[in-house]
């Protein structure tokens, strides 16, 4: 009926001179925009169904293709945009909760670039990573105090298990379901050739991924989808997912459609089923449970694997951390809430948690009060977009950081973030065997590589401009980081001071 008519938000401009009716577009959307009209002898486009998600433009051999924003507008109200109106509509249409993918698309601040970070000069000069030796290697774990034997050398027989870094970034939780087998193979092998890791998400790990365990990180959440004991045998560490950014305190949803062939098996659930993680764990309800489970898994694997607890960047974030510090786990994961995901009730992922950077800021810093710190090593996730991102989440505090979308865009993610549909044109978000195989492995594990070691690079220049030769020696060094544009308050929790000063 004409009150549920939305106007298509993007138009598909197509050039009749430049269209040589090829059908490229036709045959590459999944989404069934573009057909070819044999009446008129040209193409045409349902730009209702248009998701932006460029597979047509990058493909038509006659650039003859555009997608633009549609100009078509309600009427001007600062309180009620359009966005906002066409949200009730489709709810009193449907009944439903709105699903969106991707992250918080808002304008809230970005603390990373209201961040610099400080150069040496002339009385502490800089270092030239291109000739002098920069240490980027990270160990991720407990770090207790050194201990001597007798002849005066140290200990190394009672150092809790640790994870080896050649870079001081992993690739984050997207389990095999909500990203397809292409993805997930571009994942493992480009992790194990830079000396990192991944991480399997509650997928469980498909069979053909366990040579790939010295560098995967295996996920426990709380639906346990694919927890069993080879399972966690396979992986060099243990990641309880207690919280996820894009979505904090909410549990996880892939629909039974998604539910076929490898991934029912990977999951240990039938076929066609939902597969519904609940929103908390229903044996975790203090510190104390949740310190059963992480000696539980420790005990499992003979404590030869840290385990990592990830939690939701929330307003008492450093609080729950101190308690997780306490509960024996190697490493605190921190997921902030511009983090992505397949889907997350929209109302959730723009309204709930706090920013990657406040969250991280205020734990380094209560961990640090209560003399504790050396107990776990952070990690943090949630829009990690760049290098200097990293730099600056280590100066702020962090170990290592995770990213996510980042990888996703280095596979060939566009961002049109319609992940929840399963209609991915460019082979990630899907399991459609025609769309997957859109995805080359071979091609997306060496543009993983590239990124990664370009950011390498990039982070050991930075690093020689501080004056700085090793990760450890950035790690919470916020003396080179200073605000701009940012209020005392602010500054305050971030502990840094105002450039300038």
């Amino acid at each position: 009926m004409a009150i549920d008519f939305l106007y298509p938000e993007y138009e598909v401009v197509r050039n009749p001179d430049r269209c040589i009716a090829c059908r490229v577009c036709e045959r590459q959307c999944a989404n069934e925009v573009h057909r070819f009209d044999e009446e008129r002898g040209r193409m045409i486009a349902d730009e209702s169904k248009c998701v932006n998600c460029h597979r047509c433009v990058s493909l038509c051999p006659t650039r003859a293709l555009k997608i633009v924003k549609s100009d078509h507008t309600f009427r001007e109200n600062a309180n009620w945009t359009g966005q906002t109106i066409a949200e009730v509509y489709r709810q009193a249409s449907s009944g439903g909760v709105l699903l969106s993918s991707m992250g918080n698309p808002k304008p809230y601040p970005v603390y990373w670039d209201k961040m610099l970070i400080n150069a040496s000069q002339v009385t502490n000069p800089s270092i030239d990573p291109l000739r002098e030796p920069m240490e980027t290697k990270v160990f991720l774990g407990k770090k207790p105090q050194l201990e001597r034997d007798q002849a005066g050398n140290i200990r190394t027989d009672n150092l809790p298990p640790q994870l080896e870094l050649e870079v001081p970034v992993m690739f984050s939780a997207m389990s095999y379901g909500s990203i397809s087998y292409n993805a997930h193979e571009s994942l493992a092998r480009a992790a194990t050739a830079l000396g990192t890791y991944y991480n399997t998400g509650e997928g469980g790990l498909h069979e053909d991924f366990y040579p790939y365990g010295p560098h995967t990180i295996v996920q426990v959440a709380s639906g346990r989808f694919g927890v069993y004991k080879d399972y966690l045998e396979a992986g060099a560490a243990i990641e309880i997912k207690m919280g996820q950014g894009a979505k904090p305190g909410i549990g996880g949803h892939l629909p039974g459609a998604k539910i076929v062939g490898d991934i029912s098996k990977t999951r240990m659930i039938p076929e066609g089923t939902d597969a519904i993680s609940p929103a908390p764990h229903h044996d975790i309800y203090s510190i104390e449970d949740l310190r059963q489970l992480v000696y539980s898994l420790k005990e499992a694997t003979d404590y030869r694997k840290p385990v990592i607890v990830k939690i939701a960047a929330v307003h008492n974030v450093a609080a729950i951390a101190s308690g997780v510090a306490r509960s024996g786990a190697d490493i605190i994961a921190i997921d902030g809430f511009r983090g992505g995901t397949g889907a997350a009730p929209t109302r959730i992922r723009d309204n709930v948690g706090i920013p990657i950077e406040l969250a991280l800021a205020s734990v380094d810093e209560r961990l640090r009060q209560e003399k504790i710190r050396d107990n776990v090593s952070i990690v943090v996730g949630g829009s990690i977009r760049s290098s200097a991102d990293v730099v600056k989440a280590i100066a702020l505090g962090a170990d290592a950081v995770y990213i996510a979308t980042s990888a996703l865009l280095a596979l060939g993610c566009h961002l049109c973030r319609s992940c929840q549909a399963g209609r991915c044109n460019w082979g990630i978000a899907t399991q459609r065997p025609e769309l997957v195989k859109r995805l080359n492995p071979d091609i997306g594990c060496q543009r993983l590589i590239n990124l990664v070691s370009a950011w390498n690079h990039e982070i050991k220049e930075m690093m020689g401009g501080m004056g700085i030769n090793s990760i450890e020696a950035l790690r919470g060094n916020r003396l080179m980081l200073r605000g701009v544009g940012l209020t005392d308050r602010e500054l305050a929790i971030l502990g840094i001071k105002h450039a300038g000063e």
